[in-house]
């Protein structure tokens, strides 16, 4: 039984059982005239002091106490062992598939290097049996109390203090389908510092090293992802193509293996970003998915109008006003007006006004009676679209 003084308080070091058998340390804050009525007065004497908390995530050369400070990150109990991990690799290869090595980079980083700010990791199926929450299973076992796993419920709390000083932040079954969740994600994935409220405690400000991953059975709009993001790397599983109710078991067994592996191995891919990895690197059609699934019906038309235009006009720029692409709406039958129109390429496509001239084209005849294509040029508040940003997206699926 181990007591602790941090600041002006006393904590008990606990083991609190978990349902899989297992424990995790917790410090439960305890009252002084308790320790003094269980263990009488002079043994406050002998009870640890430290000046405060810090949180330094660290597995390689890992420190409780740095400088009287008390380090919250817990220290990982695994004891390396070299030997082999069969298990492991196939529901690696399973999980990652053609991108496996690029997965174990990114797992070599969250052991070597858990500051290092690293892509939103998002697992996708629609598809029953995958093993999506087994892997999230499998990595708490993996980094034991620096990670949890939460619902949507719990990350739009206010208070954040059990997860905002955890390596990995995990959602499971996420559908954080409004702005606000979206823009909190990005910007927590790539924050150095954020503020930490526990429920009647002020806000205090702290280092922020967290890496999310979510896991959604739906593939099209668990969250918003705009089509020019770079810190999602979405990946689809596909089910196991042998159920086995034992795989966890058998993960666990592997795991002073496969830690001894990344503690020793050399990451393959260079650090060409901040989030380590390239927007090129990451991609995979289902973030793609994503991104269609979150355009409106009326994005989605305005974008057929203007694929037809650039593959009819053979332009590598196309400027419409607002006006403009009503009429061309509404000429396809397509209800909206001039407001949403603007509204959905302000927001959905990220697009601002230009006041000037622009050249409208439009189809012609010359005097031989051939089709040509000619424009006029107009003034107004016109929209800039490039070529390069609508045909070979549209290739691309």
């Amino acid at each position: 039984m181990k007591f602790l003084r941090i600041g002006t308080d006393y904590y008990k070091v606990c083991n609190v059982p978990l349902l899989s058998g297992d424990s995790t340390k917790a410090l439960i804050k305890w009252s002084k005239g308790e320790i003094i009525t269980d263990k009488g007065k002079d043994f406050l004497q002998t009870i640890k002091k430290y000046d405060g908390f810090i949180t330094i995530p660290d597995h390689q050369n890992y420190k409780d106490e740095i400088n009287a400070f008390y380090n919250e990150y817990e220290k990982i109990e695994h004891q390396l062992v070299k030997g082999e991990f069969p298990k492991t690799k196939e529901f690696l290869e399973h999980i990652f598939g053609k991108q496996y090595e690029l997965g174990i980079d990114y797992l070599t980083i969250l052991w070597q290097k858990p500051t290092q700010i690293l892509p939103i990791l998002c697992l996708v199926s629609d598809e029953h049996n995958t093993g999506k929450t087994s892997f999230l299973n499998w990595l708490k076992l993996l980094f034991q109390g620096n990670m949890t796993i939460n619902k949507n419920e719990d990350f739009r709390n206010r208070f954040n203090s059990d997860w905002s000083s955890k390596l990995i932040i995990a959602i499971d079954e996420v559908l954080l389908d409004k702005r606000e969740d979206s823009e909190r994600i990005k910007n927590l994935s790539t924050a150095n510092s954020y503020k930490t409220e526990a429920k009647g405690k002020d806000k205090v400000e702290t280092n922020f090293f967290g890496k999310f991953i979510l896991c959604s059975n739906n593939e099209e709009n668990f969250i918003q992802i705009d089509e020019k993001e770079i810190r999602y790397w979405v990946m689809k599983i596909n089910s196991l193509k042998n159920e086995d109710v034992d795989m966890l078991k058998k993960l666990q067994k592997e795991i002073p293996h496969f830690l001894y592996y990344l503690n020793g191995r050399t990451i393959q891919a260079d650090r060409k970003t901040r989030m380590w990895f390239t927007k090129q690197q990451i991609y995979t059609p289902a973030l793609d998915k994503v991104v269609n699934g979150n355009k409106t019906y009326l994005s989605q038309e305005i974008k057929e109008i203007l694929i037809d235009d650039f593959v009819a006009f053979d332009v590598d720029v196309l400027q419409y006003t607002a006006t403009d692409l009503l009429k061309k709406l509404q000429e396809g039958n397509i209800r909206a007006n001039r407001t949403k129109v603007s509204k959905s390429l302000k927001t959905e496509y990220r697009l601002s006004t230009t006041n000037g001239t622009y050249k409208w084209y439009f189809d012609s005849f010359n005097t031989s009676q051939q089709k040509i294509v000619d424009y006029q040029t107009r003034k107004g508040r016109y929209f800039t679209f490039h070529k390069k940003d609508f045909i070979n997206i549209s290739v691309d699926r």
